[in-house]
């Protein structure tokens, strides 16, 4: 049966629109629910009813943007679950994800991860990034390498890379150089200092634009911090007394409230540790 023409409750010129316009209400009312409990604790199973199309007009222009389900929400038909415990969290204009203290980490595409050379070959090297399998980086994806001119990577080399292949069928790929073929930062690094484990949590606050833990850690000591998606975080101070000081700081940060984390560093800067 052909629907009548003429607009609709929302003001669609055909009548085939008020079905889509009714998805795009529908998906308001969710982004409104969710805007409502970021901040909120969730747990596993809970959810959200959306369309399995729906976009969001998120702009004043009314162009609409369709939602993106980060780390910890996973889309079913026309639901959004959650599939960890953790806080709600969003970004403008349309990007939701849960923030837990998880430790196991899944490699993504596009990722910059910390890395230790296990093996290598004629080819390739073989680099552990905490995933469920190794890494594989190839030896021309260095900024600079050719067959003749090979990078100097040695086993039980920290590197710093970026994963541009990571899904559950195909083993993660690696390279050190950018779009431009520049190294940018990446590479091997890591003469000194100190390798320690913390939660992607703590990684994701430790790079934040402006991040108040380590405006904080740089108030303590001068120091230099490489922080990878992975966990991994390497830090080197001007002294190795200062370098355990920082490391037992972050590991411990995890654990603590902003408070909390103020008060220590308060008392470390008076000399009371």
């Amino acid at each position: 049966m052909i629907p009548r023409s003429g607009r609709g409750r929302c003001g669609c010129s055909s009548g085939f629109r008020d079905i889509s316009c009714q998805a795009t209400r529908s998906s308001v009312r969710m982004f409104s629910v969710l805007k409502e409990r970021v901040g909120e604790i969730l747990l596993p199973g809970d959810e959200f009813c959306c369309g399995p199309q729906d976009t969001l007009p998120l702009t004043d222009s009314g162009k609409s943007e369709r939602l993106v389900a980060g780390p910890g929400l996973r889309r079913s038909g026309d639901r959004l679950l959650v599939s960890r415990s953790g806080v709600l969290r969003h970004k403008e204009p349309n990007k939701f994800w849960i923030e837990s203290q998880q430790r196991r980490y899944v490699p993504a595409k596009g990722e910059t991860v910390i890395g230790v050379v296990t093996a290598k070959s004629s080819d390739v090297f073989k680099v552990d990034i905490g995933g469920s399998e190794a890494a594989s980086l190839s030896y021309l994806a260095f900024e600079g390498a050719t067959k003749r001119n090979r990078p100097s990577v040695q086993v039980g080399d920290l590197l710093l890379a970026q994963l541009v292949v990571a899904n559950k069928d195909m083993e993660p790929e690696l390279v050190c150089i950018d779009g431009s073929g520049r190294a940018n930062g990446m590479g091997v690094f890591g003469t000194g200092g100190l390798l320690i484990k913390v939660s992607l949590g703590l990684v994701r606050r430790l790079l934040a634009p402006r991040s108040d833990l380590r405006a904080d850690l740089e108030q303590l000591f001068p120091c230099e911090l490489v922080v990878g998606m992975n966990g991994r975080v390497w830090v080197r101070a001007g002294a190795v007394q200062q370098t355990l000081v920082l490391a037992n700081l972050l590991q411990s940060c995890d654990a603590m409230t902003a408070p909390q984390r103020q008060q220590l560093f308060r008392r470390l800067q008076q000399g009371a540790f």
